[in-house]
């Protein structure tokens, strides 16, 4: 069924290729679907635009169709042209059984009799009269798939969070673990410095931090609800836009109508900016492990169980799993641009063009999520070598630390950095005490508890508690409520 319907024919190509892959990325909305059309439901009771009856039988109804999509199996037929068709037809289904969406088995008659032909003859008045042909009083396809993103968002937001901080969190464990080993650290790729594991982990968990709180603010942006904007011009209806957004947990209101359609591709470029901005950090880190791998360096290993092998080469041990993790992080990165040029330029208004947004934004969290178990899972099998230092080919790393002891014995820096510089390639320095770091951040105190710290508060700005079933649960409750 089309909602559009008005009697006329559209080409069956052209449905085909509108619709496009629809169904599929819409299966995943469904929950969001519902249990934003059950905060409307309530909302349109309480402004007198329902009956209480109408109401208590579209909150029953979809309480059942949440149950349905929340199966494994579940997906859109093509005789539907997405999640919203799928409600509202359904819901008549359901009324056509009995009366009541909340009462008896999922219908099916209509559905065999019927499906690839409802926008036709009686089945469309009779869901026009009933309670579901009221459901979609007041409000758009337009608000409503947006209303459906936003929740989308922020509950994968908060879900990819935790899984950002985890990682962290594991980067942190072994930033302490390895303290004390060192290792050189590299300026325009020559050796440097000396340095240690600790500071190598710990600065990539607080870089996942940094990112953590890029995609807070991302996520902020759709803590907005759109819901009553309509078509991006609001509706003469006397509707109650903050009901329903305290109901669906909004922060705030989108206030100005057509805003709403202004944002489409706003919130999604600043999130999946936010995702590249992880994708980065994950992306160096994977090349510095393939980089600290390779002949010349051999910092690390990997065990067995995480290489490949060749075809023609016996002694190949590959770290084919960084190397892809490289490749999708790079690929990732591009994606915020992808989202820039799909909605450069738009006229105002609605645009069918947003409908291909859903599979980009899709698309990448799936994919920085898998990125980020993929690593999760691979760092118990990265093996540190603990004896770099021992090649005597490091010791002008040593050369700072040399100028800094003259330094404490109360020579001038500059003084001290020329006499050092005299002796540089004579090998005749020697691996400091690491006891001699004492700052945040150094040798031996990584500061790894800070970046905890700031880990649980960024992670705190994240909206928990409203999953689909959860959010159902508060709008039913709060729908069984008498107002005053």
């Amino acid at each position: 069924m089309h909602l559009w319907d008005k009697g006329g024919t559209t080409r069956e190509s052209i449905i085909s290729f509108t619709c496009g892959s629809d169904r599929l990325y819409d299966a995943r909305l469904a929950p969001w679907d519902i249990v934003g059309s059950m905060a409307h439901a309530v909302m349109l009771e309480r402004c007198g635009l329902i009956t209480a009856g109408e109401k208590e039988s579209l909150l029953a109804g979809l309480a059942r169709l949440l149950d349905e999509v929340t199966q494994s199996d579940f997906s859109i037929g093509k005789e539907y042209e997405d999640i919203h068709s799928w409600v509202e037809i359904r819901l008549g289904e359901m009324e056509g059984e009995g009366g009541n969406p909340g009462e008896g088995r999922p219908g099916t008659q209509i559905a065999r009799s019927a499906a690839g032909k409802v926008h036709t003859g009686c089945l469309a008045s009779q869901i026009a009269r009933s309670a579901s042909g009221k459901l979609h009083t007041g409000r758009s396809r337009n608000d409503q798939v947006l209303t459906d993103l936003h929740l989308y968002i922020r509950h994968q937001s908060f879900l990819l969070a935790h899984e950002l901080k985890d990682l962290a969190v594991d980067f942190l464990d072994l930033g302490e673990e390895h303290k004390h080993d060192l290792m050189p650290g590299f300026t325009h790729m020559q050796a440097a410095m000396v340095t240690s594991f600790g500071l190598w982990f710990a600065s990539y968990a607080e870089s996942l931090c940094d990112d953590l709180h890029v995609l807070a603010g991302a996520a902020a942006l759709a803590d907005a609800s759109p819901l009553g904007t309509a078509a991006g011009y609001g509706t003469s209806l006397p509707i109650d836009r903050e009901l329903t957004a305290s109901l669906l947990g909004f922060k705030r209101l989108i206030v100005a109508s057509p805003y709403a359609q202004m944002s489409r591709g706003r919130t999604e470029r600043q999130l999946t900016g936010a995702i590249a901005s992880a994708a980065n950090t994950i992306g160096r880190f994977a090349s510095d492990v393939i980089l600290f791998m390779s002949p010349g360096y051999r910092f690390v290993s990997l065990k067995d169980d995480l290489t490949t092998g060749s075809s023609i080469m016996p002694q190949k041990k590959n770290p084919d799993l960084f190397e892809l993790i490289r490749a999708r992080c790079n690929r990732l990165q591009a994606v915020p641009g992808e989202v820039m040029l799909m909605t450069a330029g738009l006229p105002p208004g609605y645009n069918r063009d947003f409908q291909e947004l859903k599979a980009v934004l899709f698309d990448a969290f799936d994919g920085i999520t898998g990125l980020v178990q993929s690593v999760h899972g691979a760092l118990a099998g990265l093996v540190i070598r603990k004896d770099i230092l021992s090649d005597n080919s490091y010791n002008d790393i040593f050369s700072a630390e040399e100028a800094n002891r003259m330094v404490r014995e109360g020579i001038p820096f500059r003084d001290a950095y020329r006499e050092v510089a005299k002796k540089a390639g004579s090998g005749s320095f020697t691996v400091p005490s690491t006891s001699q770091y004492t700052h945040t951040g150094s040798i031996g105190n990584p500061g790894t508890e800070l970046v905890r710290e700031r880990l649980e508060e960024v992670t705190g700005r994240f909206v928990a508690g409203n999953s689909p079933q959860e959010l159902a649960d508060r709008i039913r409750e709060e729908g069984d409520q008498v107002p005053g």
